[in-house]
């Protein structure tokens, strides 16, 4: 089905704002926006006075895996897989529910595709998923796994660490496990390239001259680094101190794998660094207390800080630790803490697509796209303003009107 809305005021993200112009979709695509297009053949829905936006995107939540209303306790979630302080392997794909009541959340606040990862208690942690936020099986609402390595920095591992009585209980020790298994896996890699290269030596052989040989033992943690290495996947690294940005630049650069910032609370103080390095950061949650020390020195107007630097931001909402429907709300706040509100739109659009990997996809209103958007009944950064429907894959999945 063909579909045309009509007379909005919209706003692409990778291009200029459109007055009283025409969106097209089919089935799931974008097909074409801009002023007087011929729409013919389609069903017309009209949207004057009305903005509209693509979906909103949050690089980086818990939502299906800390499900809302399941209480804080780790036997209550499928945050944190904490018998091990490396462990590459796990999947937040496999601990997804998709009718966690977040979900219905997200498209309540025109979230449409998220990064969903596991908690922060290791060192390396396993690999993220991106999901649009509507489906009943969530191998249906996938669009990229994996989309990332996660590992933690700070005071998370540490407190695991000493809670377990396992290593690490100390910033050195956190940076130590790393490199240990980065180390490791390099020598993996070696056993299986020195095999590959007597395999090649004995098929160059008459059959009956060949030697039996004997593959190293498969490891898939070790299969994970390595694609990180290969830069296959960058590191998502929670890290909210400017010392722990700093120690997941340093790691980065002894490895060569690509690397994002997570939280970045501290980002402000570093700012410069971060932009000449060109690393993208995703900012947040901006909303909640001072519950640990390293947030001691967060504030609102950190996004703009390192934007105004010259860094590549995203906003994320750490969801349920900020509802993820409070996602614009974050952005709002922080233009109102110095956010270039002309660019704004782009902290929870193209910007977190790219992180995610699926800026091919999502995060403009571009033809050729997975249709992905959202109707406003007014400005989309003015607070009094609100979603009255959210559209995935053109499809109406939330309408205020019921």
């Amino acid at each position: 089905m063909k579909y045309a809305f009509v007379n909005a005021t919209i706003i692409p993200v990778d291009g200029d704002i459109i007055e009283n112009g025409t969106l097209i979709i089919e089935d799931d695509k974008i097909v074409e926006l801009g002023i007087d297009l011929d729409t013919s053949g389609t069903e017309i829905i009209d949207c004057s006075d009305k903005y509209i936006t693509p979906g909103l995107i949050d690089a980086h939540c818990h939502t299906g895996v800390w499900e809302e209303g399941a209480g804080p306790g780790p036997g209550n979630n499928d945050g944190n897989e904490i018998f091990s302080a490396i462990t590459p392997y796990t999947r937040a794909l496999d601990a997804i529910h998709p009718e966690d009541y977040g979900f219905a959340d997200a498209r309540f606040g025109g979230v449409t595709t998220i990064g969903v990862t596991h908690g922060s208690a290791n060192p390396i942690g396993g690999q993220y998923a991106v999901v649009k936020t509507v489906g009943s099986e969530v191998d249906e609402m996938v669009i990229k796994e994996p989309a990332g390595l996660k590992m933690a920095l700070g005071e998370n591992p540490k407190r695991v660490g000493e809670i377990y009585k396992r290593a690490p209980s100390t910033r050195m020790g956190v940076a130590y496990l790393i490199r240990e298994a980065f180390y490791d896996a390099m020598d993996y890699n070696n056993e299986w390239q020195h095999y590959y290269a007597l395999e090649e030596l004995e098929n160059e052989k008459d059959e009956n001259d060949r030697k039996p040989l004997k593959a190293p033992k498969y490891d898939l943690g070790k299969e994970i680094l390595i694609k990180v290495l290969n830069r296959e996947m960058p590191v998502r690294c929670h890290a909210h101190r400017a010392d722990d940005i700093r120690t997941a630049i340093r790691l980065k650069e002894e490895f060569g794998y690509s690397l994002i910032i997570e939280h970045a609370t501290e980002g402000y103080k570093i700012r410069e660094t971060i932009a000449e390095k060109n690393i993208p950061v995703a900012v947040g949650p901006l909303f909640g207390g001072r519950f640990k020390r390293e947030l001691i020195h967060q504030t609102i107007a950190n996004p703009g800080l390192l934007e105004n630097a010259g860094a590549e931001v995203s906003i994320i909402t750490d969801s349920p630790f900020n509802p993820i429907h409070g996602l614009r709300d974050n952005v709002i706040m922080a233009i109102r803490e110095g956010l270039n509100e002309s660019t704004a739109l782009k902290t929870v659009t193209i910007n977190p697509a790219r992180i995610l990997g699926v800026d091919d996809r999502v995060g403009s209103l571009t033809p050729g796209k997975d249709a992905d958007f959202l109707i406003f009944d007014g400005e989309p950064l003015d607070a009094r303003n609100k979603v009255i429907k959210t559209y995935i894959n053109g499809k109406l999945v939330y309408s205020r009107e019921g």
